[in-house]
């Protein structure tokens, strides 16, 4: 189960509270209470494992809220449209405390449809509004031997970023690259962390009757008196405050989808002009009345009873129940809760807000896109159809043309040399997705970490290594290579789509990391079998890993059925040639 609390002492509870207001008004409080459910159980995009997390099932989403915070749902028993009926299923699972906060964990803890104990309480603060991912989360929480886990979110453990490092005096010394989400241990804090889990084996010992201490300090003190251990760990992800205008904002942004779109439904809202001029995603609630002209830019949000005069001007905000706009105001990016016309803060610039706002909805956007950094084509392009059905093409053809050679090759592999026959290498492929890399196996077994003590010898720059006469390669391997038949096989990575044909060389991540704007290049399209730079390298000495930059990003730049057809005749003449000279 996991259980959504307000702490009372980590919010502001009076007039001036943005979490209390959020959440006791129509409609924000449906957008916040769904995008609070959502928030801990999302799957990061950027995500490459299989879903569902069978270790990290949380079960039912229970909210609770201080009893002053009780709002009667009475006017919702007869829902009118899709928003009422998720607003009424949301505040169905809210209860409300007085003094202390009872955890209804009896009947959570047991997995209905398998019988099995589930492992994890979590225990979520409701204040923030957290973005992870979740594949990483998994493999923590399996790795952590603890009874208790704290986990904060922390934006400078996000992957895909760059950090500028300076000097003392402001120049520029270094950039360092995060490429994935990262996690590391950290000291136990003393406020509420953003997420608690807890093993349900020992829940009756760090809660005792199901009482949730008031802090999170006593709660720490329980743990030691009963000998459990407790450890923090910060993980990378988003973190919006709920209790912030600029947080509250870009929250209820992201929390409008394409159903919120403005339309002239039979919510109960009054559009006094016939032609409203509504942009975006713009949510109403129940008798709101748009003057005309009046100008509505979305994401926003306008509660019950709100009044939009004419000339008035929303952009981006939160109009709360009852308020009014008076005529030819502008409110941008700001909230307004009434029932008179109040703001939190006076109308002014708010370009500063607005950037951080975008800056959030950047990476806490729960529709984030992992391949914004590649370059992209349209889904009829040479590049994304043309090229995919002529590599299908080669690749039966190469293949159905050497299966006889197979058996050979496979035999004489093993009698001059003791293990498999091919050779499995992870690659990154588009996008950066790993993919193990076939090749008919040319060097004697472990070969790589014979690799790391002849690197001080290694006649090329750059990652990769190279070496006249590698005493790792075999006498028919060779001869493979020489020949390049050991490449037979990555036509099977062409069939299954890791490949392509024509394409840059795949690499590891350890060689892409180098040169940042060289690996979003290289890995915006498949690896290549062949490709520019290996048709093109001179072979010069402290020059070859500069060179492999050069073509790699000339092909992606310049990609095109011409090019492509160069690089294969080009290959074509040189096979030849490497074949016939080895007789």
């Amino acid at each position: 189960m996991n259980l959504i609390c307000i702490h009372k002492n980590a919010v502001r509870t009076g007039q001036e509270g943005l979490l209390r207001f959020a959440l006791t008004g129509d409609p924000v409080a449906g957008v916040v209470l769904n995008g609070m459910r959502r928030s801990l159980v999302h799957q990061s995009k950027r995500s490459t494992s299989p879903a569902p997390f069978q270790s990290l099932d949380i079960g039912k989403t229970v909210f609770a809220f201080p009893e002053d915070w009780k709002v009667d749902t009475q006017a919702l028993q007869d829902p009118m449209d899709l928003r009422d009926r998720e607003l009424l299923q949301a505040r169905a699972d809210i209860y409300y405390y007085q003094k202390n906060v009872v955890v209804p964990f009896e009947h959570e803890n047991v997995s209905e449809q398998e019988g099995v104990t589930k492992p994890w309480l979590v225990l979520s603060n409701g204040r923030f509004a957290t973005n992870v991912d979740m594949a990483l989360l998994e493999r923590v929480l399996s790795g952590v031997k603890a009874d208790v886990v704290a986990v904060t979110a922390d934006p400078k453990l996000l992957g895909e970023r760059e950090e500028v490092r300076l000097t003392a005096g402001g120049k520029v010394a270094a950039f360092h690259r995060v490429y994935i989400d990262s996690a590391e241990f950290a000291f136990a804090a003393t406020d509420w962390p953003h997420h608690l889990f807890i093993k349900t084996c020992v829940l009756e010992r760090v809660l005792p009757d199901g009482v949730l201490p008031l802090s999170f300090s006593a709660l720490t003190g329980k743990c030691r008196t009963e000998g459990l251990t407790l450890c923090a760990v910060n993980i990378g992800g988003a973190v919006l405050d709920l209790d912030s205008e600029e947080g509250l904002l870009s929250f209820c942004g992201m929390g409008l989808s394409k159903k919120h779109r403005f339309t002239l439904s039979s919510n109960g809202s009054k559009v006094t002009s016939e032609r409203p001029r509504c942009v975006g995603k713009v949510l109403l609630g129940r008798d709101v009345s748009i003057a005309p002209d009046a100008v509505i830019v979305g994401p926003t949000i306008l509660g019950d009873g709100a009044c939009i005069e004419p000339g008035a001007i929303i952009y981006s905000s939160i109009v709360g129940p009852g308020v009014c706009v008076p005529k030819n105001e502008l409110v941008q990016n700001c909230i307004i809760k009434g029932p008179r016309y109040e703001r939190l803060f006076a109308i002014r610039n708010r370009e500063n807000v607005s950037r951080r706002i975008s800056k959030l909805s950047h990476v806490f956007e729960f529709s984030k896109d992992p391949c914004r950094s590649f370059r992209k084509w349209g889904p009829f392009s040479y590049a994304r159809c043309l090229k995919r059905i002529t590599d299908c093409l080669v690749a039966v053809v190469i293949l159905l043309l050497f299966a006889p050679l197979f058996p050979f090759i496979a035999l004489a592999i093993k009698l001059t040399s003791p293990g498999p026959v091919f050779y499995r290498d992870w690659r990154q492929g588009l996008h950066g997705k790993d993919f193990g890399c076939l090749k008919f196996r040319t060097m004697i077994t472990g070969a790589h970490a014979i690799q790391e003590k002849l690197r001080i010898v290694s006649q090329v720059d750059g990652p990769q290594f190279k070496m006249e006469d590698d005493p790792r390669i075999s006498t028919v391997g060779r001869f493979l290579r020489e020949t390049y038949i050991d490449e037979i096989p990555q036509f099977f990575n062409v069939l299954a789509g890791q490949m392509s044909v024509v394409g840059p060389r795949p690499s590891p991540e350890s060689e892409n990391t180098l040169c940042p704007l060289w690996r979003d290049a290289r890995l915006s399209v498949r690896p290549g079998i062949t490709g520019l730079w290996q048709v093109h390298r001179t072979r010069q000495p402290m020059r070859d890993f500069q060179e492999w930059i050069h073509y790699d990003i000339e092909y992606v730049r310049n990609l095109s059925l011409k090019m492509d057809l160069s690089i294969c005749w080009q290959t074509t003449r040189k096979l030849l040639d490497n074949f016939i000279s080895q007789f």
